[in-house]
């Protein structure tokens, strides 16, 4: 566009971003947030968000330089390489922003590629034909991209040495919380409310997140199991009990038979997905939260236990030790025995435990949201200058 309608000079503009992924558990707390930071940072770019049927209304409102586009179809169907593409072009935008990996073959440029993480190459597996076609695409979208943002120093060295890519065109811009985890209502009441909703009145450990096999929540069974064979005479702890709080358990058989193996089927529950305020009180409710992940693009869920005054029990591979800093007690995730004596730790050592918390809350400041969205912005902006 050259001029804009009132004949002032350039116009103004737009960036269209992909929002289809609003309501996703990891992926919808990025989508959200930012957008709901740049709404309160950007009042000179137009944006057009490209949301599912029915999805426009989760965001609450905008300022009025930001305007919702239903777009009914998935991104997952193999049409949509085509598909989505054309109806991107419909709109007239000047740069598209895909804030996850999963980008159409023939998606017009200049566009913009959040990646969250590798595990897709890492840790799924087809049929070699399936995973030629997965690793062509998937480098495609990033080869052509302008600018790849990398949620983490990890993740863009995973980008740079398994894509080679240039350096110059992969930015690390931080993933923060999301916002509403930094305010507790109600404080102890509104946990106990919670807590007595779900009939728990015993000490917990807590895992929240996916349970896929990467996840390693297997050996947070196998961890349990070894401490309530050690605490089986301590006054608090001879009860405790493992939280798991996420996806559907029927997908991961090998969870569910790592729990009879252990020997630990009264002592495990599976909440599956609960509300955000829900899960507020779980976290405040928890002895721990351990989250021993064999890979991580960033891990939201140990600053999230962070900012609720848990302490966090977590793994040194990927992107953790980078987020948690000194915040969180480190083990190693391929050893239960490792995992187990960390947890051991910190329900038993009331120094150790008091020290985490407190550098917990610190560490959840260093991530903002609206730092994430400036620098997402002068991304934007440095884009459109150079077109």
């Amino acid at each position: 566009m050259e001029t804009d309608r009132r004949g002032e000079g350039l116009a103004v503009p737009t960036v269209a971003i992909d929002v289809r992924h609003l309501g996703d558990f990891g992926y919808g707390t990025y989508i959200r947030s930012l957008i709901r930071a740049m709404g309160e940072l950007e009042r000179d770019l137009q944006f057009v968000l490209i949301a599912r049927a029915g999805g426009v209304g989760e965001l609450g409102p905008l300022p009025p330089n930001f305007r919702m586009v239903e777009y009914a179809r998935e991104d997952s169907a193999w049409v949509e390489n085509f598909a989505f593409p054309w109806f991107v072009r419909g709109l007239g935008a000047d740069l598209i922003h895909i804030p996850l990996n999963n980008v159409p073959v023939f998606m017009p440029k200049p566009y913009i590629v959040t990646i969250h993480d590798m595990s897709s190459l890492m840790f799924e597996y087809a049929s070699e034909t399936r995973d030629r076609l997965h690793l062509w695409r998937f480098r495609r979208g990033l080869l052509r991209a302008d600018r790849v943002i990398a949620v983490s120093g990890a993740t863009r060295r995973d980008v740079l040495n398994l894509m080679n890519i240039p350096a110059a065109r992969v930015l690390k811009i931080y993933n923060a919380i999301d916002p509403g985890f930094l305010t507790v209502e109600a404080g102890e009441k509104k946990r106990q409310e919670v807590l007595d909703r779900y009939q728990i009145n015993y000490p917990y450990l807590l895992y929240a997140g996916s349970v896929n096999p990467r996840k390693n929540v297997a050996r947070i069974v196998e961890a349990l199991a070894l401490l309530r064979q050690d605490l089986e005479d301590h006054p608090k702890y001879k009860d405790l009990r493992l939280v798991i709080i996420g996806d559907q358990l029927s997908k991961y058989p090998a969870l569910r038979r790592a729990v009879h193996q252990s020997r630990v089927n009264d002592a495990v529950r599976f909440l599956g997905f609960v509300k955000r305020e829900e899960l507020k009180g779980f976290y405040q409710g928890a002895e721990v939260f351990v989250f021993p992940s064999l890979y991580e693009g960033f891990g939201l869920p140990p600053l999230e236990a962070m900012a609720l005054g848990t302490p966090v029990v977590t793994s040194g591979v990927s992107a953790l030790p980078e987020v948690v800093g000194d915040a969180a007690m480190i083990v190693k995730p391929e050893n239960v025995f490792d995992i187990a004596r960390g947890v051991r730790e910190v329900l038993l050592d009331d120094k150790l435990r008091a020290d985490l918390i407190a550098k917990g809350y610190e560490q959840v400041k260093r991530f903002s949201w609206y730092d994430t969205a400036r620098q997402v912005l002068e991304t934007y902006r440095d884009v459109l200058s150079k077109r």
